[in-house]
């Protein structure tokens, strides 16, 4: 992605790429989310493994395209895992995603997010501006794995955050923020009927570890996973009459996003 330039074309590009390659998506995620995080992911043409086990991690780092890391539940025998899996995915030079779910509601989070990101090399940071605040400032604190802050009050924290780790941090809220360093996309895809909806930000994670898994252009990569989050929810919505149903048609909704839906929905603008 051009320094401040987005187009539908290169949103549809990686879509386009996703399914002709179906990267294999490593994820370290939540027991919540690993039903929708593994369905999403099949819906939208790429192909998920759900693994924490220390004895294979090195293993199916020689398989996978990209690693996502998800601390939604949070254990010692897990934080070990991802710990190690993000070693075995720096060896072999895989993109990582990172989902630092309630980072600022509890120490264990906050910490481990923390030592990850000083550990190993991650490519995308991708969390609600909350989180964001809480990894930037370890005195901020949230009220649980949701947002108590707009995503627009958290660009400040993302810069600093991906100055410091050398990432990308993807911003979650009503308006998504895409930050690269001085470099600031907003995109306004979506709808407010998602966030009723557990695990749809872990989903978005795991979607961005398929964009990541095919293309090394970071920024334009998790663009393009929140656009497809975004718009996929927008449509998934006009035909839903609550969360319930919002569930089950965000899956078609991915399984059958098209060029014209993209090229015709995509709203962003630089920041």
């Amino acid at each position: 992605m051009a320094k401040h330039n987005l187009d539908s074309a290169q949103v549809i590009e990686t879509l386009t790429q996703i399914r002709e390659q179906r990267p294999l998506v490593h994820n370290i995620t939540n027991y919540v989310a690993m039903n929708s995080s593994a369905n999403a992911l099949l819906a939208l043409g790429a192909s998920p493994i759900m693994a924490h086990a220390s004895e294979e991690l090195a293993e199916l780092a020689e398989l996978v395209q990209a690693l996502v890391i998800n601390i939604g539940t949070l254990s010692g025998p897990w934080i070990a895992a991802m710990k190690l899996a993000a070693r075995c995915a720096h060896q072999r030079g895989l993109p990582l995603v990172l989902d630092p779910v309630g980072a600022g509601a509890s120490r264990i989070r906050t910490r481990t997010a923390l030592e990850l990101l000083e550990e190993t090399p991650v490519s995308v940071i991708r969390a609600n501006a909350s989180e964001i605040k809480a990894l930037a400032d370890e005195r901020a604190r949230t009220r649980g794995v949701d947002s108590d802050d707009e995503s627009a009050d958290a660009i400040e924290a993302g810069q600093l955050l991906s100055n410091r780790y050398s990432c990308v941090v993807s911003v979650s809220g009503p308006d998504d923020y895409i930050i690269e360093g001085s470099t600031i996309v907003r995109l306004s895809n979506g709808n407010p009927l998602m966030p009723r909806v557990t695990t749809l930000g872990c989903a978005a994670s795991a979607i961005t570890g398929a964009a990541v898994g095919v293309t090394r252009d970071l920024p334009l990569a998790a663009a393009a996973g929140m656009a497809i989050t975004g718009i996929a929810g927008e449509i998934a919505a006009e035909h839903s009459d609550g969360p319930g149903t919002l569930q089950w048609r965000f899956l078609d909704a991915l399984y059958n996003l098209g060029e014209s839906e993209i090229d015709s929905r995509l709203r962003w603008a630089p920041v």
